[in-house]
């Protein structure tokens, strides 16, 4: 393994996690059992099962479209569209919204079809309502199914982000923009290191309908994100993955030694016939919390890939996901799903190492590099000098191990 061995008491707690988090979340959650019921009928009719977002009385699909740049959007949306996928996601920094907007004027009655969500950047909730309606004029619609604040903590301090979801003003302005129907509901997506103290105030406050966030699969049951979402699951907010996983040629279409590697070291995947990606989505959606994980698929083949996954899903096996996160931790990522920044703690630098590797996953692997850049240049000085940190420190620190001595040269030779 590329990581060290855990001690047993370490052991005991992973092996617990998967197993505990889903049964607490099949007690605690009122449509447990419409859930077991959508996913035997999936799989006896070959559709994509369903899952209830929350308590918003709507079931979306469990993959989610991300609708990233890409020479032929068009038949990417169709592609999806016809393999059962129901919910897409975009966003202002995207540049995507205008093919969307093409697509409902060609075919009208797909907007009616599908969950759409759309996000941006507001700085406080007073901004938020114009900037629904920008949103509404650039995918030509005349509403949104989800309107999320994007990025929440990237461009604001952690307590103004915790303040936000909580204010009076957000509630307000939440409840006038459903009421107004120009978004039936209102959240926000987070990759922010300190993630769980913004999701646990958005759970205390009550207010977002859902929440994406930066996730993976093997969260420690005593960690403080685990108990925010948690927190969420019984305020019925909904919770939709995204950022799961990149690396290598992790995720994309499978070749190469590194990905028969992973798949030597996870017995379940030859047993299922599922490649290393299909793996993790099973992986995820074994947390019951979890209504659907966001996939920027760039091609048809991952959306074939990725939806015969959503097809076959079965809950896996603590073991077979413990052995998959040796496997993938072992295969080299370039995205720490789980960073809380105890990287730039350990390296003794107050260089964002966890976000300097995240832009350079935005360009190099999710093809969003004007976005990658512009994040990249609206970082402090001291967050990108990351000169004389001890990477190697940080590398056994990182949950995700990943080997910043190679990747952030990287992220200088193309974001600086």
């Amino acid at each position: 393994m590329a990581h060290e061995a855990m001690d047993s008491t370490n052991r005991r707690t992973f092996l617990q996690t998967g197993a505990l988090a889903t049964a607490s979340a099949m007690s605690l959650a009122p449509g447990a059992a419409g859930v077991a019921q959508a996913q035997d009928a999936a799989a006896k009719t070959g559709v994509i099962p369903t899952r209830p977002l929350g308590k918003t009385g709507v079931n979306i699909t469990l993959l989610d479209q991300g609708a990233v740049r890409s020479e032929s959007l068009d038949r990417l949306f169709r592609t999806a569209f016809a393999s059962g996928i129901r919910v897409f996601d975009t966003a202002k920094v995207y540049g995507t919204e205008p093919a969307f907007k093409k697509w409902f004027e060609q075919v009208p009655e797909i907007r009616k079809q599908i969950f759409l969500v759309t996000k941006d950047m507001p700085k406080g909730p007073g901004e938020m309502m114009k900037m629904v309606d920008e949103r509404l004029a650039s995918l030509g619609t005349d509403f949104i199914d989800l309107f999320f604040i994007h990025g929440l903590g990237d461009e604001h301090s952690l307590d103004d982000a915790m303040n936000f979801v909580k204010s009076q003003e957000f509630k307000e302005t939440a409840e006038a923009i459903r009421k107004s129907g120009k978004a039936k509901f209102v959240g926000f997506s987070t990759h922010h290191k300190n993630r769980a103290q913004i999701i646990q105030a958005a759970a205390d406050g009550g207010i977002v309908d859902a929440i994406m966030l930066q996730y993976t699969p093997w969260l420690d049951k005593d960690s403080a994100l685990n108990k925010a979402l948690d927190a969420c699951w019984n305020k019925g907010i909904g919770l939709i993955t995204m950022k799961q996983i990149a690396g290598k040629q992790f995720g994309d279409k499978y070749n190469g030694n590194i990905l028969e590697d992973v798949q030597r070291k996870v017995p379940m995947l030859a047993d299922r016939n599922l490649t290393p990606f299909q793996g993790l989505l099973h992986a995820i959606w074994t947390d019951e919390r979890i209504s659907a994980s966001c996939v920027s698929m760039k091609n048809t083949d991952q959306i074939r890939e990725n939806t015969d996954a959503a097809r076959r899903y079965e809950p896996l096996k603590t073991t077979d996901i413990l052995q998959l996160r040796d496997a993938v931790l072992a295969a080299g990522q370039t995205l720490c799903a789980d960073c809380d920044g105890r990287c730039s703690v350990a390296a003794g630098t107050q260089a964002e190492l966890g976000n300097l590797t995240r832009f350079l996953t935005y360009h190099e692997h999710h093809g969003h590099r004007t976005e990658a850049r512009r994040q990249f240049a609206n970082m402090t000085d001291a967050a990108r000098d990351w000169a004389g940190a001890d990477l190697e420190a940080a590398r056994e620190a990182c949950p995700g191990k990943l080997d910043f001595a190679k990747l952030l040269p990287e992220v200088n030779r193309h974001l600086a």
